[in-house]
């Protein structure tokens, strides 16, 4: 990944976020001051993207829709402590986020990390990519399931956080500063790990990648 694209991925503060996050402060003031139905425009907005990191972390359909449910009315009880600080989208993905874990610590749930979701302009991610390409046919098919059950197995040894800042980065596209503030950490710890996490994830692919 080259700097500028390292830059932008590191920074938050673009002007088409800055117009997401005011025009949903706007409408959390509304709900704040009576206008209960106002939530449904979040639910509307959010309630994909929610789904969407939760099956990302549990890999199960029904679970990822109960638990987003869950964030939604959780962050509806709590909309009177919400004051702006932090952007709606990370408010909200935080308690999605916190009762993620807390339901796969609970279940001890093995989470499963999809090839089709990985960025290929990460070095690692385009290593996966090219190892892929330089397959074809049946061997190619082959290939694929042996490296997504390896990918799988290797993502099982990291930690649930640091499983989480790499589904948070490569899948959901987060910048660092963001997942910092879902994650309730720095930014430093953010980079910290996903470095390790790499770090881990190539030494383990390593016999399937290119030479």
């Amino acid at each position: 990944m080259n700097a500028s694209k390292t830059l932008e991925k590191t920074l938050v503060a673009s002007p088409e976020r800055k117009l997401e996050a005011d025009a949903d402060l706007a409408v959390v003031r509304r709900v704040q001051a009576g206008d209960v139905a106002a939530f449904d425009r979040l639910i509307s907005k959010y309630r994909e993207r929610v789904v969407g990191i939760v099956y990302n972390m549990t890999s199960n359909r029904e679970d990822a829709a109960d638990l987003a449910q869950d964030a939604f009315i959780k962050a509806f009880q709590s909309i009177h402590r919400f004051q702006g600080q932090a952007s709606f989208f990370t408010w909200l993905y935080r308690i999605a986020i916190n009762s993620t874990l807390s339901h796969l610590r609970k279940n001890r749930l093995r989470a499963f990390f999809s090839l089709e979701a990985i960025r290929e302009d990460d070095p690692v991610s385009k290593e996966v990519v090219d190892a892929l390409t330089d397959r074809t046919g049946v061997g190619r098919d082959a290939f694929v399931r042996e490296l997504q059950e390896k990918l799988n197995d290797a993502m099982q040894k990291l930690s649930i956080n640091h499983r989480t800042v790499v589904t948070l980065f490569e899948i959901d596209g987060l910048s660092h500063q963001e997942i910092a503030e879902v994650m309730s950490c720095s930014v430093g710890t953010v980079r910290s790990r996903l470095h390790y996490a790499k770090q881990l994830l190539q030494a383990e692919l390593q016999p399937y990648l290119p030479k």
